[in-house]
């Protein structure tokens, strides 16, 4: 077992809190040290009070399931011989709103583009990584 550690952070900076008038800037602050600044999403939260310059838990939530599909990918791929060169992804998450009526991450698309070289080149039949759709169950809203 292992744990993953995050600190968010976030403090008023406005006398109209209770008016819905508040900073949604903030921080995440991770175990090894490094501080993102983060902020809800402007589409969720009007301007000025959110940070478009800012790190969004939506997007965070895209890049994470990306990032482990990546990693995942590239241990298989050394595992089997493969040489990758590069791997970039154009990741999208969609946010519809619930049964309730709340936004939520409903699903990921992962369109990973991948660079082989060396000796050992996969097949078509090797894999299949381009738009990789994941739904994300509705119990977990």
């Amino acid at each position: 077992m292992s744990e993953h550690k995050a600190t968010i952070s976030w403090k008023r900076t406005s006398a109209e809190f209770l008016k819905g008038k508040y900073s949604r800037e903030h921080t995440w602050t991770f175990d090894g040290g490094v501080t993102v600044p983060a902020s809800s999403s402007p589409s969720a939260v009007p301007l000025p009070w959110s940070n478009p310059a800012c790190v969004d838990p939506e997007e965070a939530f895209v890049a994470a399931i990306s990032s482990c599909h990546m990693l995942t990918f590239l241990y298989l791929a050394y595992r089997e011989g493969f040489q990758i060169d590069s791997y970039d992804d154009n990741a999208v998450g969609v946010m519809t709103k619930g049964e309730n009526g709340v936004l939520w991450v409903s699903s990921v698309t992962l369109d990973p583009k991948i660079v082989y070289s060396g000796e050992k080149l996969p097949s078509k039949g090797d894999a299949h990584t381009n738009n990789v759709s994941l739904r994300i169950p509705s119990r977990l809203r």
